[in-house]
């Protein structure tokens, strides 16, 4: 039976980062979920059960595909071309730290995940230098 409904139904759904763009924005979020990831991988190389291992290289998967997420949000909703005159390497930036998620979920080593942290960290202060605190946070980030 044919319906005049089917014909105006939509045919694809999307998602966003957020049903009404609320304009929070901060590297902080990244950071807990690569932080996360740090330990996790830590906790890891000290322990040998089998079953730990597994279920703790599944929760650094989330974590990393989160920590991603949480920086592509940030580069393309918070970062505007404005941003590149006080941060000219600010794509470059973003490239190499989510290129570094990909690496810390595919691996075990603890020196991935630090280096994930300190990508991290010169996003943070871009995220500063472009009024990130004052123009995303209601009263800044907590000191």
């Amino acid at each position: 039976m044919f319906r005049l409904t089917n014909v105006f139904a939509p045919k694809t759904t999307v998602h966003a980062h957020c049903d009404l763009p609320c304009g929070v924005y901060d590297p902080e979020q990244a950071r807990i979920e690569a932080e996360s990831c740090y330990k996790i991988i830590e906790k890891m190389g000290a322990n040998s059960d089998p079953a730990f291992t597994t279920r703790a290289i599944h929760i650094k998967e989330e974590r990393a595909d989160l920590a991603k997420h949480h920086l592509d949000v940030l580069w393309h909703d918070y970062f505007k071309p404005e941003h590149l005159e006080k941060v000219p390497n600010l794509h470059e930036l973003f490239w190499n730290a989510t290129k570094q998620v990909s690496k810390v979920k595919a691996s075990t080593n603890l020196d991935d995940a630090r280096q994930l942290l300190t990508m991290i960290d010169e996003i943070d202060a871009a995220w500063k230098a472009t009024g990130g605190e004052g123009k995303t946070r209601v009263n800044g980030r907590p000191g």
